[in-house]
């Protein structure tokens, strides 16, 4: 009678353990490459919206760590220059163009969204 004795195994181990450093290293380096993409990806601050009143009505600003990135006065994508009749309205719009800012898309309003929005021209 014979008897098979299984070493596969044991060498499967040792080459495991032999290697062991170059497997931490690796692994060392591709959580810090994954840590890296993911803090770069991170929007240091978020945006904030806020409405303001100017003399004819009613506009918005767009800032980011106290540093104003869009102020509008006026209504956008129409020809005349007019306030917002209520803040509501300029917050409503103020929220579109954030919307699209953190979707990096282009923050222009059309007038067709204008509409939507029930914007009073």
């Amino acid at each position: 009678m014979t008897m098979i004795i299984n070493t596969n195994s044991k060498f499967f181990w040792k080459k495991i353990q032999k290697n062991l450093p170059y497997i931490l290293n690796f692994c060392l380096i591709l959580f810090s490459i994954g840590l890296l993409v993911f803090l770069l990806c991170q929007k240091e601050h978020p945006l904030m919206i806020q409405s303001i009143r100017v003399k004819t009505g009613w506009g918005y600003v767009i800032s980011t760590n106290n540093k104003i990135i869009i102020k509008q006065t006026v209504i956008p994508a129409i020809s005349e220059s007019k306030s917002f009749k209520t803040e509501e309205e300029a917050l409503a719009v103020g929220q579109l163009v954030l919307d699209k800012l953190n979707s990096d898309n282009s923050p222009t309003i059309t007038k067709n969204e204008l509409v939507l929005l029930k914007i009073r021209i």
